[in-house]
């Protein structure tokens, strides 16, 4: 069920501004404090980009993203080091076995040549690592909200019989179909509640630009 819950984690959105931000690596700064540790703006333009390119949106490889872009993304990393942290801290929901060098395969091929990927790399000042540690976080806090909210979400046959009566001009629908949709807005709504509530038991600052943005989750 993860590709139903894989659409929270974030949007592949990528927006060409007429004015788009400066260089990240010119205008460096902190963008947000979680629980004590940094990220920069640097880190942010990065890490965006990773996972824009890891959904598809391989126009991130080199587009400018825009304020909505970098914001929604901001919130989108806060949200998977808390998770992922809090795994960690419990030794729990571990990746599967070759996961994460899946992930990384499927990541390397976005790039039509190693030119093109050495040159992501460069621009970035990184290397495979920094593209690693990102892909990890990614997956280790779906596979969070996967083991924590799954079965939560699950919706019976009678719950999507329901639906239908009341929905009648949806009843051509498949009965599969509907538990699929009613299954992902309900974890939908959990992952929100579970977002929240890591977000609120955590000590988050926003700082910079973007700290007006969504609900600040400062502690």
């Amino acid at each position: 069920m993860r590709q139903w819950f894989r659409a929270l984690i974030l949007p592949v959105v990528v927006c060409l501004p007429p004015v788009a931000f400066a260089d990240a690596r010119v205008l460096d700064r902190s963008v947000a404090m979680v629980n004590g540790q940094v990220m920069t703006w640097s880190e942010l333009d990065f890490e965006a980009r990773v996972l824009l390119i890891y959904a598809g949106g391989t126009e991130a490889r080199s587009a400018p993203l825009d304020f909505h872009v970098l914001r929604d993304s901001r919130d989108e990393l806060i949200t998977h080091r808390l998770l992922a942290r809090a795994a960690e801290a419990l030794v729990a929901y571990p990746l599967d076995e070759g996961e994460l060098e899946a992930a990384v395969k499927r990541f390397k091929m976005r790039f039509e040549t190693q030119a093109t990927w050495q040159a992501f790399l460069d621009r970035h000042e990184t290397d495979e690592t920094g593209v690693t540690l990102t892909l990890a976080r990614f997956l280790r806090a779906q596979h969070v909200l996967d083991g924590k909210l799954r079965l939560k979400a699950q919706v019976s046959e009678s719950e999507a019989k329901r639906w239908v009566e009341e929905h009648p001009e949806l009843a051509e629908l498949p009965l599969t179909a509907v538990r699929q949709k009613l299954f992902a807005d309900r974890f939908r709504s959990l992952a929100k509640g579970e977002v929240r509530q890591a977000r609120k038991n955590a000590r988050v600052r926003l700082l910079g630009p973007f700290a007006g943005g969504a609900d600040g989750g400062a502690s």
